[in-house]
């Protein structure tokens, strides 16, 4: 550790640092540009509208060394126990060719067993199939829909439908345009006793055997870390791809979980994909923090959070590709550093990670940029654009839609001091844009991987540890106990009026 880091005064030296106004710091250094901007796997990233400067960069960076975020990156590719409060590795990593070598041979090795299912499929060992019913839930399902609908808009050979919701509707929804006779099940779930995932399996099973497939178990393919209680569910063997325990839900896609989009979008995409995503863990491991695209997107998330008590940040993909970004980002971000205790089991000690919101393109300018622009907190908002136009019409849509979005970050920056206070905008907000050549397998492995790093970098920086999700487990437990009448007598009288108002 530095002599700079043993002083503890980082963030003593980030809050009281005075902000100059964006304005002010374009006119300041004509070289803001250069230093707040990256380029990484074919996207771009311009920091420049945000309120970062030398001095704010220089004090994040000696929390860096206070916090050891070179040590803990380290131990994050090393295949090192990073998990503290399960004692496991996080291993996701290591699916991208990363970390302990035996961790990456045994992603190397469940990957070739995808592929040689792949095969098999496609190979009719399975008949003639055409569409899989995808069923997971949280990161199980998340992650290959979004692969599926960012990349898979002109998909010839298989259908997917992703099922997640335990509503009756959802399942309605997901077998209502796919064909029982040429469809496969593939049922993700960690532990594969996750309970909304199982009844929707049980369901979709009924399905099949409504439709007269003779063997509807046959038709099943699990993915789990616990292939001997999907075996014992009674899926066969050679129809169980594993992944490791050390990957969680939300940082799984590159897995074995990712399975039904590496089918549907093919086998060489899915390695692009994670070729783009061992890019950017090249570069996250090896840039300096101030050349670092994870960790300076971090740094201007800790100053908004945490030095002006911004309780939100806005992500809008202007791309209708896109579109499920948000949710998955909402996954990632608030389930991994919504925390209020710390690795060391203290209470945290200062605002965690803020709330992630966000819409699509042109529309959310209809429905929140008032909120945006005139209301009275400051929300640090994300753009990201795609440069190259993939869709068949004409150009002025998609040259009208980046337009947009340029706009949008310039307005919130230059404001409009009009005499008139209802047409008055202030200024001075704060916008990240991140710009891809083309959105293609590389170029989104690329991006998924770079939220990662930050919301890690995020973590280690507060002291959270981003890889447990304890927060999740009490509501669900209470939903097992209510719907045992015998066990409701302790529960407050609004939830027992509610249940008896159901008819529950």
């Amino acid at each position: 550790m530095s002599e700079r880091a043993k002083r503890g005064d980082a963030w003593k030296a980030i809050l009281g640092q005075k902000l100059a106004s964006l304005q002010e710091l374009f006119q300041s250094d004509p070289d803001r540009l250069d230093r707040l901007t990256a380029e990484v796997a074919g996207v771009h990233f311009d920091w420049s509208k945000t309120h970062l400067d030398g001095a704010l960069i220089e004090a994040f960076e000696q929390l860096a060394d206070e916090r050891d975020l070179a040590g803990a990156r380290d131990q994050l590719f090393s295949g090192a126990a990073v998990n503290v409060s399960e004692n496991r590795a996080a291993t996701h990593v290591a699916e991208r060719g990363h970390g302990d070598p035996k961790q990456v041979a045994q992603a190397a090795a469940r990957h070739q067993r995808m592929r040689s299912l792949i095969d098999a499929i496609e190979s009719g060992a399975f008949g003639e199939i055409h569409s899989l019913l995808h069923i997971g839930i949280g990161g199980s399902a998340l992650g290959p829909e979004l692969l599926l609908d960012a990349l898979g808009r002109n998909l010839g050979g298989y259908g997917v439908s992703v099922l997640s919701n335990i509503d009756g509707q959802a399942l309605d929804d997901a077998v209502d345009p796919i064909d029982p006779e040429t469809s496969l099940i593939v049922a993700v779930s960690k532990t594969f006793t996750t309970s909304e995932t199982l009844l929707n399996l049980n369901s979709a099973l009924k399905w099949l055997k409504e439709a007269g497939i003779p063997d509807p178990f046959g038709r099943v393919i699990a993915v789990t870390a616990s292939p001997e209680a999907a075996l014992e569910f009674g899926i066969d063997e050679t129809r169980i791809l594993p992944f490791d325990e050390g990957v969680g839900g939300r940082y799984s896609l590159w897995s074995s979980v990712g399975f039904s989009a590496a089918l549907a979008l093919g086998w060489q995409a899915f390695e692009e994909l994670l070729e783009g995503a061992a890019e950017m863990d090249r570069h996250f491991r090896l840039a300096e923090p101030r050349a670092n695209a994870p960790v300076l997107a971090a740094f201007a998330d800790l100053l908004y959070r945490q030095k002006l008590g911004c309780q939100s940040r806005a992500v809008f993909p202007y791309d209708e590709r896109l579109r499920l970004l948000v949710p998955y980002l909402q996954q990632l971000e608030m389930e991994s550093n919504g925390k209020s205790v710390g690795r060391d089991g203290k209470p945290a000690g200062r605002p965690t990670a803020p709330v992630t919101w966000g819409g699509v393109g042109t529309d959310a300018q209809h429905a929140v940029f008032q909120l945006l622009h005139q209301g009275s907190d400051p929300i640090p908002v994300e753009f990201l654009g795609v440069i190259e136009q993939e869709d068949g019409q004409d150009p002025a849509h998609h040259r009208a839609l980046l337009l947009n979005a340029f706009a949008q970050g310039a307005a919130l920056m230059a404001g409009d001091p009009s005499d008139d206070p209802y047409r008055a905008t202030p200024g001075d907000r704060a916008s990240t844009t991140i710009l891809l050549d083309r959105l293609d397998p590389r170029t989104l492995g690329a991006l998924i991987a770079f939220y990662e790093h930050r919301t890690f970098a995020n973590a280690v920086l507060l002291g959270v540890n981003p890889f447990d999700q304890y927060g999740v487990e009490l509501g669900k437990r209470l939903a097992r106990q209510l719907g045992e009448p015998e066990s409701r007598d302790g529960f407050d009288a609004s939830t027992r009026s509610l249940i008896e108002r159901a008819g529950l």
